[in-house]
């Protein structure tokens, strides 16, 4: 992987690979947080799969980094401490409990806000891990928390 960028134009090099640690690492802590081109984002190592996502939660910011992975009708998602908000790690959907109001006897069941949080590529190449950023056009709800004045990873500087 060229991670230099020494002859990338700027656009594209914002969404190249940038090595974020070592494998071993991420798959005895489950989890571990990094800055990829200013954005800090969390890398998941759950079931067997690497996961990454931006790290504040799309509805008020909360910091996914200390939230529990849980299943929720069979999709596994980071529960948000602050607020208990459910975040599919696969897709970045916002996951609640609907129940028909006009049948008493129904069973609620979980459904799908939509895609809420900004997920990103992980790759792993000999042992070592990289993250890219999602270069997708839409608009998504986690976007205002990654910038600005929400950081929560604090620089070495």
């Amino acid at each position: 992987m060229d991670l230099n960028g020494s002859e990338q134009d700027p656009e594209m090099k914002a969404y190249s690979a940038v090595w974020v640690g070592r494998e071993d690492n991420i798959k005895k802590s489950e989890r571990m947080t990094a800055v990829v081109h200013d954005r800090e984002v969390v890398i998941f190592y759950h079931k067997g799969e690497y996961h990454a996502m931006d790290i504040r939660c799309y509805h008020s910011g909360g910091p996914l980094h200390l939230g529990d992975i849980e299943d929720f009708d069979g999709r596994s998602c980071i529960v948000c401490p602050w607020h208990k908000y459910k975040i599919t790690l696969a897709t970045g959907e916002g996951l609640y409990q609907s129940i028909n109001p006009k049948d008493p006897s129904a069973k609620p069941k979980w459904c799908s806000k939509g895609v809420m949080q900004r997920i990103h590529t992980v790759t792993v190449d000999n042992g070592n891990i990289y993250v890219t950023l999602s270069n997708d056009s839409f608009k998504c709800n986690s976007d205002f928390y990654a910038t600005g004045n929400f950081k929560v990873i604090k620089s070495s500087s």
